[in-house]
């Protein structure tokens, strides 16, 4: 029996996804090799500017014990991170620090954000990145410790702790932290939880309300959740621990200086969940101009992205951040995108964007 090429086409596809489910090792497999090229990227595109590292340590035990008799059982969890040290540090010299979570689920820190590792750099800033349980890269095990809003959090902590304690040039009292989008969450519970720890932060397009979010994503997207080795039942059947892995249903009264962006038009995280975000802190007493800054960007090029493109827009808004930021962490360098500052929104001049 011959097959037609619409069948055949349909096969492959089933097969695909088969080979790339989370089921099989193979993907993670895949992944590891390509996190492990993209760090060699990563390491070129900022050895000039930086001293690179990748560390090991390690945070709270895992939520999800699929055998509670293994030998390994109740270990704390072993997390990785990047580390950047200007190359312009002095000895004797103290410089602050920023905490960089990356954004998505099960995504991982890469290549794609070097050119803001450069412009950290150039301000000497040290930064630590962390790659928190449940990012891609490191094999199925580590994967499948995703706790979204939960313990990851606390990875994002222990790396901010581990900087502290290990590095000589950090300076204890000057701590910023940052991200985008799930980096945006982590920004948020960490200065939520910890405010002492945090002199500054800036959350960018950040996810908001999971709750919410459930209810405009596709299943794909709520089979994170679901899984067995995650939250294991829908926001519908436990809807208290979506809240409870949501900035904002937990927010509190602001002691870490804050700034928010959004989009309008962001395809990922709708606007909306940073509009709940937003209300929620004024509902708490924070007041805006005070203890809080945000923006709501109109329609803008690169939607979720916006502000991380090379586009003289989206660096005229970063350097508009590094200017709040080094405000409360003084940096000795100065603002590298200081000229792009004001540049326009070229879909404000042309909503066709033509």
């Amino acid at each position: 029996m011959s097959l037609s090429q619409a069948e055949m086409e349909q096969i492959a596809k089933l097969v695909a996804r088969e080979l790339t489910s989370d089921r099989i090792e193979l993907k993670h497999w895949l992944q590891e090799a390509i996190k492990s090229s993209d760090d060699v990227f990563l390491m070129k595109r900022v050895e000039d500017l930086a001293w690179f590292d990748k560390i090991k340590i390690t945070g709270p035990v895992p939520q999800y014990q699929p055998n509670p008799t293994a030998q390994d059982a109740g270990n704390p969890l072993i997390i990785r991170a990047y580390t950047f040290i200007p190359k312009t540090v002095e000895q004797g010299k103290t410089y602050p620090l920023l905490v960089y979570p990356h954004g998505g689920v099960h995504g991982n820190f890469d290549s794609s954000s070097s050119a803001i590792i450069r412009e950290m750099m150039a301000q000497e800033y040290i930064v630590i990145a962390p790659e928190y349980r449940g990012s891609r890269g490191y094999g199925k095990a580590f994967y499948e410790a995703i706790d979204y809003g939960g313990l990851e959090v606390e990875d994002t902590l222990a790396c901010r702790n581990h900087m502290i304690a290990s590095c000589e040039y950090v300076d204890p009292g000057r701590v910023g932290i940052l991200g985008w989008s799930h980096g945006g969450l982590h920004t948020l519970f960490n200065i939520f939880k910890y405010p002492e720890l945090y002199q500054a932060a800036y959350a960018s397009v950040p996810v908001s309300d999971v709750v919410a979010r459930m209810g405009y994503k596709d299943q794909a997207y709520r089979d994170h959740f679901e899984a067995e080795y995650h939250i294991g039942k829908s926001g519908n059947d436990n809807v208290a621990e979506y809240r409870r892995r949501s900035p904002a249903w937990n927010v509190t009264k602001l002691e870490t200086p804050l700034l928010v962006h959004t989009t309008e038009n962001d395809h990922d995280v709708n606007v909306l969940e940073v509009e709940h975000l937003i209300k929620s802190l004024i509902a708490k007493g924070n007041q805006p101009g005070k203890d809080f800054w945000y923006k709501v960007y109109p329609p803008t090029p690169g939607d979720h992205t916006f502000n991380r493109l090379d586009t003289n827009f989206a660096k005229g808004v970063r350097a508009e951040v590094y200017d709040f930021l080094a405000g409360y962490l003084k940096p000795a360098g100065a603002n590298p995108l200081e000229k792009f500052k004001g540049s326009p929104n070229p879909l404000e001049a042309n909503p066709e964007g033509v």
